[in-house]
């Protein structure tokens, strides 16, 4: 079965982050040292990987237990539902597995209550092998270190509607690449449809707000940034959009399901997606698909956003050196490649992105948008801060709504939702 990369995108943000108070913060963090002898038993838990891929994992810890003879691992899974609160309920009673699968804004709180094990210290002849803006992921502001090996990445190329482009008079060929260009490209298609035809069919987001290369944090990482005169300006101009109804007037609302359906029925112009997408609309829209084209994610910072998942090492394991060896070799190259090519996600180990199965055409929709997107993963940056909350995504999401309705300035509707980001953040 193969995970459409939307659904993998909500998995990476769908956790809040832990109340983890009850572990005594960073002063009870067990020892960085992890040498020794690679034996004994670990636990090692996935968050809802088994009902799919139980072959694949059964035969990643048999290499490992015949690589290593003396050691014994225990998989467990748990589902999506309520994976933040069981991993918050084992920091607290101390029942933590080994080695855990997380992504970057669930393992900074078990960062910070000293309970993910230093990598930079405990593993970083390992460093080399991956992906640096993947390494980086994992690490926390406020603290020194990273705390996960990056495992499975994912990213997407955005399609957008050549008909559509041609109808207003603008290059089909020649795609926006930058917000100002998007911009400028939706002004002119409403005016030309009269308001029928919109570009966009979602509001700015906290990664939007990273691509268009807003500071997102200060640098001690004490406070957010995304209300200066950057910030104001991107959402100033998605007001201007909204208003001339270039962004599609539901986006207030909209789900990666509905704005799929306004590019399906061609009344969006452009739009992110997938190879699952691409086969839909080959079945289901035919002129559309006539019409696709396939181009980077739109960016200022000429690097496209991925989401991005790790596995930590408890730093309080008994079995340290078990742990640590385990948790490498679920992501070394050899495996990742493995997982690649079962699933639609990407490996986050070096070279691994220069395999003909990312590079290589074959005249398959889904390989030519693989090939896309890996291509965009080289350099791509996980601009989602690590302390952001989905109750903060919640709140800059209600603040661009009321900029865009009138109801507060961009800058009154940013300054409040950073206020209120800012006192969650020192809450956490």
């Amino acid at each position: 079965m193969r995970i459409p990369r939307r659904a993998l995108a909500a998995a990476a943000v769908l956790a809040t982050v832990l109340p983890l108070s009850a572990c005594g913060g960073g002063s009870g963090a067990g020892s960085s040292d992890a040498s020794g002898k690679v034996e004994g038993k670990i636990t090692f838990q996935t968050w809802n990987l088994q009902a799919n891929f139980k072959d694949y994992f059964n035969g990643v810890i048999a290499a490992f237990e015949k690589k290593y003879p003396g050691t014994e691992v225990k998989w467990v899974d748990r589902p999506a539902e309520g994976y933040a609160d069981k991993i918050s309920a084992d920091a607290a009673g101390n029942t933590l597995p080994d080695v855990v699968n997380v992504s970057p804004d669930l393992v900074a709180p078990l960062a910070k209550a000293g309970l993910a094990l230093d990598l930079d210290k405990a593993a970083s002849k390992y460093r080399k092998e991956y992906l640096q803006g993947a390494w980086q992921s994992h690490r926390i502001p406020g603290l020194d270190g990273t705390y996960a090996f990056p495992w499975y990445l994912n990213t997407g190329p955005l399609f957008y509607n050549k008909r559509l482009f041609k109808d207003a008079g603008l290059d089909a060929e020649k795609p926006p690449k930058t917000y100002g260009e998007v911009f400028d490209a939706g002004l002119r298609m409403a005016g030309k449809s009269k308001g029928k035809i919109a570009t966009l069919a979602n509001v700015p987001t906290i990664e939007d707000f990273g691509r268009y290369d807003v500071p997102l944090m200060n640098k001690e990482g004490t406070g957010f940034a995304f209300n200066d005169a950057k910030g104001v300006e991107l959402l100033t101009r998605y007001k201007e959009l909204y208003d001339a109804k270039a962004l599609d007037p539901q986006a207030l609302t909209a789900t990666p399901e509905s704005s799929g359906h306004k590019f399906l029925t061609e009344s969006v112009a452009m739009n992110p997606g997938s190879a699952l997408d691409l086969e839909n609309f080959k079945k289901q829209a035919p002129s559309l698909y006539r019409n696709i084209g396939i181009t980077d994610q739109v960016s200022s910072t000429g690097k496209a956003n991925m989401y991005v998942m790790g596995v930590m090492v408890n730093s309080r394991a008994k079995q340290k050196p078990a742990a640590v060896a385990f948790a490498h070799f679920v992501t070394d190259a050899t495996r990742q490649m493995e997982f690649a090519k079962k699933v639609a996600i990407f490996p986050s180990t070096a070279g691994s992105l220069d395999d003909p199965y990312f590079t290589k055409e074959d005249g398959t929709d889904v390989t030519r948008v693989r090939i896309a997107a890996a291509k965009s993963l080289r350099t791509a940056v996980n601009y989602t801060p690590v302390l952001f909350s989905e109750q903060m995504k919640t709140e800059l999401r209600n603040a661009v709504a009321r900029a865009l309705q009138g109801k507060e300035s961009p800058k009154e509707a940013l300054d409040n939702a950073v206020k209120v980001c800012d006192r969650l953040l020192r809450q956490s």
